[in-house]
């Protein structure tokens, strides 16, 4: 078993700020920082599509807004 010491570790790059304002000193990055994935939006797509719920309405008037279904227990009156 491999000793607690030969543990691989990584360091986070230095912040700027604290708390909310806290952020990575852009001067302190370099190439090595980060990551480059250009399939990362297709992959979005291909793993989440769209739901038709949330799919805009084809047959409602353009510049209207649909009215929201009322809830099940609830009615109009």
């Amino acid at each position: 078993m491999a000793s607690a010491r030969n543990k691989p570790t990584a360091t986070p790059p230095p912040t700027l700020g604290e708390g909310c304002l806290a952020r990575y000193d852009p001067e302190a990055l370099d190439e090595e920082d980060g990551t480059e994935f250009p399939g990362a939006a297709d992959l979005w797509r291909q793993l989440n599509p769209p739901d038709p719920a949330s799919v805009p309405a084809a047959d409602a008037p353009a510049g209207r807004r649909t009215p929201a279904r009322l809830p099940a227990d609830k009615s109009s009156k």
